[in-house]
């Protein structure tokens, strides 16, 4: 386990001194700040996991930098505050604004250690309690009792135990991001964060300030890769990254530093990355739209997640899973699937694959009443997909998997908006309700896309 690192900002040397003495005895590491200036700069390259902090100090009080650094709440740190000339309503102060402590001084040893080995103790324990609401809230297992699904599982648990860098490979909504899930719950990390990163979602005139932070007017904003220091970071359909953060991201994954956009601060950062990828990573590198450095460095193990025609017999089980999770998480009624519907479910071919079957569990329990699910009503709900002509081993990919990302993703936020348009008869504010869109942000978004909405009622 890592030495908690810890933060002394304190004007005067004799105190600096003694209280790092004091704390790389007890196997702490220490760093030592003498004003604000100092501690800003300290505190902008690498998050302290504790901070003592003296009150009066000549540039700039501690009550200041206190009030800056715990309104940063992304970031902030613990504090113990210290002072030899405080008043009571000071340290109530201090206390109201979130300080964790106030140590009179002379400081008392004793105290001083106590204190610090709670503050760290309360730090763990709030990020344990954080790993452990992921990992109840998220599906931790991949389903399934079939021999393909079993070996997957036992691969993933020997995986998990090495900090190899892992590349899932396989069709949309097979399960990646579950899989990444299931690697990092069974690795040494699972206390730490896993940050899930859509990387086709990112705009990428701000990709660089999401991966790797800014800092701004003397403000640290954490990017994803320091989000997820000490844990996971997984990269789903990376291939969709642009050039420039291909770039960065190699330089990072090489040196395991970077600097945030407008610093100048080397950060050192600890992160597993997984990636994932729909498509073929040899053939994006062949033609030069992925660079090859970068491709070979996620690329240490490759998993392949098999679609769900490869296991069909696990339809049964997902099917209840997904039955119970929509009963237990959105309150729906309870309704079952037959024996000759589950039958009828194994030799659908699942185009969209566990992603697709979840979306048919939610349709039927949502729209559908009795305690028996019919056929009937599984071959109504899953409509146009039953005449869909089988493929290559490959989902079919629309037209506009072709063209550039930000041409795609207006092509398809048009389709998708004038499909639910014409279902709601072309009234916007029940296409709001539908789609879960504030309606300004939909008149917006409709006009922007030349979607003549009037002309549709």
């Amino acid at each position: 386990m890592a030495k908690a690192y810890i933060m002394v900002v304190d004007d005067e040397p004799d105190i600096r001194q003694l209280l790092q003495e004091i704390l790389e005895d007890e196997d702490y590491e220490v760093a030592v700040a003498e004003n604000g200036a100092t501690a800003r700069a300290l505190r902008a390259a690498r998050r302290p996991d504790l901070i003592l902090l003296d009150i009066w100090m000549p540039d700039e009080d501690g009550i200041t930098l206190l009030k800056f650094w715990l309104n940063d709440e992304q970031s902030a740190s613990p504090v113990i505050m210290m002072s030899g000339h405080a008043t009571v309503e000071t340290a109530v102060e201090a206390t109201r604004l979130g300080a964790y402590d106030f140590l009179e001084k002379p400081l008392s040893l004793a105290k001083l250690l106590v204190t610090v080995e709670r503050a760290l103790e309360n730090v763990r324990l709030k990020r344990e309690n954080i790993g452990l609401k992921r990992r109840v809230e998220g599906l931790v297992e991949p389903i399934g009792k079939s021999a393909v699904m079993e070996r997957l599982r036992e691969q993933a648990r020997r995986l998990g135990q090495h900090d190899a860098r892992v590349l899932l490979i396989g069709e949309p909504g097979c399960g990646k991001e579950n899989m990444a899930r299931y690697l990092h719950n069974h690795s040494p990390r699972r206390d730490g964060p896993f940050v899930d990163v859509g990387v086709g979602a990112i705009a990428p005139k701000f990709s660089a300030i999401e991966f790797f932070g800014r800092e701004e007017s003397g403000r640290v904003h954490e990017g994803l890769l320091e989000q997820a220091h000490g844990g996971t970071l997984f990269l789903d359909e990376v291939a969709d990254m642009e050039e420039e953060t291909q770039v960065r991201l190699l330089s990072v994954l090489e040196s395991h530093n970077f600097s945030r956009v407008g610093g100048g601060e080397a950060i050192n950062v600890d992160v597993r990355v997984i990636a994932s990828t729909r498509k073929s990573l040899d053939e994006e590198v062949r033609e030069g739209r992925f660079r090859r450095e970068l491709y070979y460095l996620l690329n240490v193990v490759t998993l392949k997640i098999p679609p769900l025609r490869e296991h069909n017999e696990d339809i049964p089980e997902l099917l209840r899973f997904y039955v119970d999770y929509y009963v237990t998480r959105e309150k729906l009624a309870f309704r079952r699937f037959p024996v000759a519907v589950q039958n009828f479910l194994r030799h659908y071919p699942w185009y969209g694959n566990i992603r697709e079957l979840k979306n048919l569990v939610q349709r039927l329990l949502i729209l559908g009443s009795g305690e028996e699910i019919t056929l009937d009503e599984v071959k109504v709900s899953l409509g146009d997909s039953l005449t869909e002509p089988p493929t290559s081993g490959t989902q079919q990919a629309p037209d506009y998997y072709e063209l550039p990302l930000k041409e795609a993703r207006e092509r398809f936020e048009k389709d998708y908006l004038e499909y639910h348009l014409d279902k709601y008869g072309g009234s916007v504010a029940r296409l709001s309700h539908a789609i879960g869109l504030e309606r300004t942000h939909l008149y917006r978004k409709l006009n922007s896309l030349g979607i003549k909405f009037r002309e549709k009622k």
